[in-house]
């Protein structure tokens, strides 16, 4: 009893001092209150604007209520079992309903918003905005969130307001104009007081956005985030690490994306290159490089036209710098080169070891051959160059060069680039590798018509017409039809067919037409064309086919027509033939393609266009549901215009592990191990032998085996009987004669 009463006696004594305490507090807070109205007048003023209750503090209010708090006090010491069971289970009942998000709720932000942009309902939003876009993950963060549950249309209503509303709210609180701006305009406005007190809104905003852009798996709703996070994206160039999470982001969703999300990544893209430049440049040409090379690893009819897509879109991004364009442009053309001089090193070594003196001992054999590339090397060498991603590459340089030639820093590197092109057209001369030699014909010719430039084109052409498949009729009947410009490589027994020959030639014809036809108005056009018709008589005389007779005559006849025409003006005019003035030589002809030969191939040209609709339309429609761009810019900018598009209605998400971006990159590993691959190709000894030293006689080299393929085993009988014995029988002498 005796020390119950001096426990009494001290809390007594405490509570005094406690009340004194409290008092001097209060009467400290007054005193800054009024401090801070003769210092800072604007920043009291918002203060009182913002937040009255902090302002009207009173002295006799905290009084009462610390009396009241004393005698809750003496109550929780009498009770205090019972007071803390209580306390448990209504916190219990009340934590739930602290965290609800009503409809109501988001009602009055929305109309404290619109009718004066309160800051207290922005933040209230946008708090309510990031526990949308953590709904559902299972690192805790709803938990210590002040909002965490939500209805589905709560959710929708919250995810649509922001994003098509939070822009113009920030914009406003900022002082900043309602849609564009540059990355210096957001520069000069971080070192003043208004972003310092707004900052965190727009860190939120966009922190926020990014996470729920990782989380989602619908396209349309990706597309819809992107697309309105564009109007936004200025922001970003005060924020650093956001903004390289965002490329990384964009340039995901461009390179697998599918529908409208590729072209809404890459408007995304584009608009942060214009508004920011720079280093966000570099680091978008870099990254979708990547991204272009790595949808170029595996090539069928499905992403053919994606990839198309993806060379227009990244030939559009360099038209923004052209300088900056042309660093990048000369280092991955100066890539390409060097792995073909690698490839013909190899080559060579090869060939010069190869005509040795085989009258040395085999000691010294070994001794020089150490210097010689290995098997594998050599093998690894052609294949870093006859495969699908280096033939792309050749071909995005090429467009790139084409629709920059008014550029003269892109134009000068279209001679390394030609170089490199009839480098690999010539690497290995066989007529399994038809296809790709015509691929590079046609790169050539591109080059040629957008540079105005002359490059020796025929020769390579008419090369394939050598071959001794074509001089007699096929034997290994008529095969089916092919599509020689989406392979590149063909098999020895499609070559004896009747539909590769008649490709192959009408091929040739098609494109020998194109290139003449390019210079069937120079003056010298019958200098130009005197090897082409002399090659061409000779295979006419030599093949017995009379299919081939005829197209290869009737291109003759047009040749010698266009020469004609072309002498008839040139008997007219003065000057020499290295006057300045030759380069203006039928100049008014040129545009309205009167020359014979510029209309016999244009009528080539749509006999080549309907032959491979129709071998598209008798397989698999390239591209149907895949994204195009357009070959046309809008002459009004249609990024800071609203767009009118449907508005997706965002479902809530369940509470389970969402696929992320890495997830995303593996499931589209596995879809494309799935698809009609064109495996890597490795070239075998016997193929570089027959490529290099049997050129001249026509022949051409083994067939080229898939990476993954594996050597046949060889396989025992499975007959009875004397089979059985006369095969033991042969192995057991081997094994003797080896001992």
């Amino acid at each position: 009893m005796g020390s119950e009463k001096k426990e009494a006696t001290k809390m007594e004594s405490k509570r005094p001092q406690k009340r004194a305490g409290v008092n001097n507090e209060a009467k400290e807070h007054i005193g800054t209150l009024k401090r801070l109205e003769e210092k800072d007048p604007e920043f009291y003023a918002f203060l009182k604007e913002q937040d009255k209750k902090l302002l009207e503090f009173d002295e006799h209010v905290d009084d009462s209520v610390q009396q009241t708090d004393t005698e809750g006090e003496e109550e929780e010491e009498t009770e205090v079992d019972d007071a803390e069971q209580g306390d448990n289970e209504s916190e219990k009942e009340e934590e739930p309903r602290k965290n609800v998000i009503t409809s109501a709720m988001v009602d009055s932000w929305f109309s404290a918003i619109q009718d004066g942009a309160k800051l207290g309902a922005v933040r209230s939003i946008l708090r309510a905005f990031r526990s949308a876009c953590h709904y559902g993950d299972e690192n805790g963060v709803e938990s210590t969130a002040r909002f965490s549950t939500m209805s589905s249309s709560v959710f929708n209503k919250i995810m649509l307001f922001v994003l098509n509303e939070m822009d113009g709210i920030l914009r406003g609180l900022l002082k900043l104009p309602s849609f564009g701006g540059k990355k210096e305009m957001i520069l000069n406005l971080t070192s003043t007081r208004k972003w310092k007190n707004y900052n965190s809104l727009v860190k939120s905003y966009l922190g926020n956005s990014l996470h729920i852009l990782n989380q989602m798996t619908d396209n349309e709703m990706i597309a819809f985030v992107l697309r309105r996070i564009k109007y936004s994206a200025i922001f970003l160039a005060a924020f650093p690490v956001l903004l390289r999470k965002y490329i990384k982001v964009a340039l995901h969703f461009w390179g697998t994306g599918s529908g409208a999300l590729p072209v809404v990544s890459f408007l995304f893209i584009r608009d942060v290159c214009i508004r920011l430049g720079g280093d966000c440049l570099d680091d978008c040409i870099k990254g979708m490089y990547k991204a272009y090379i790595m949808n170029c690893q595996f090539v069928n009819s499905a992403n053919a036209q994606h990839i198309h897509f993806l060379s227009n879109c990244f030939g559009e991004l360099l038209r923004i710098d052209i300088p900056s364009a042309y660093q990048h442009a000369f280092t991955y053309i100066r890539q390409l080169a060097i792995v073909l001089k690698e490839t013909l090193s190899g080559s060579t070594k090869k060939k010069s070891s190869k005509n040795k003196s085989r009258a040395e001992s085999s000691h010294s054999k070994k001794i020089k051959g150490k210097g010689a590339p290995s098997q594998s090397a050599k093998k690894e060498a052609f294949r870093q160059v006859y495969r699908w991603k280096y033939i792309y590459c050749l071909e995005l340089w090429t467009g790139v060069i084409c629709a920059n030639s008014s550029e003269p820093d892109i134009r000068s590197l279209a001679y390394p680039l030609v170089q490199i092109i009839t480098g690999v057209a010539r690497l290995v001369p066989s007529t399994c590798y038809f296809p790709l030699r015509l691929r590079c014909v046609r790169m050539l010719n591109r080059i040629g018509a957008a540079t105005s430039t002359f490059i020796p084109v025929s020769l390579l052409l008419l090369d394939m017409l050598e071959i001794k498949e074509l001089r007699r009729s096929p034997t290994g009947g008529v095969g089916q039809a092919i599509d020689l410009s989406s392979i590149l490589k063909v098999s020895k027994a499609t070559l004896k067919t009747r539909a590769f020959q008649e490709a192959c030639v009408f091929s040739v014809v098609e494109e020998l037409a194109e290139h003449l036809s390019q210079w069937s108005y120079s003056i010298a056009f019958m200098e130009l064309s005197l090897v082409p018709c002399v090659r061409l008589r000779d295979f006419c005389k030599s093949t017995k086919v009379e299919r081939f007779q005829h197209e290869v005559k009737q291109l003759i006849r047009q040749i010698e027509s266009n020469s004609d025409y072309v002498n008839k003006n040139r008997a007219t005019v003065s000057f020499l033939p290295n006057s300045l003035k030759a380069s203006s030589f039928l100049e008014d002809d040129k545009k309205s393609s009167k020359s014979p030969l510029s209309q016999y191939t244009a009528g080539l040209r749509q006999r080549a266009n309907e032959r491979n609709d129709s071998l598209r339309d008798s397989s698999i429609l390239i591209g149907d549901g895949s994204s195009k761009f357009g070959n046309t810019i809008p002459a009004k900018d249609e990024d800071d215009v609203p767009d009118d598009t449907e508005t997706p209605v965002f479902s809530l998400p369940v509470r389970s592990s969402r696929p992320t971006a890495n997830n995303k990159n593996e499931l589209s590993d596995k879809r494309a191990q799935d698809e009609d691959i064109i495996e890597d190709l490795v070239l075998s000894s016997d193929e570089d032998d027959a490529a290099i030293d049997n050129d001249d006689e026509g022949s051409e080299p083994e067939d080229i085996a898939p990476l993954k393929q594996a050597k046949k085993p060889n396989r025992r009988p499975t007959n009875n009987g004397k089979n059985t014995k006369s095969y033991r029988n042969k192995t057991n002498k081997r094994k003797r004669s080896q001992r």
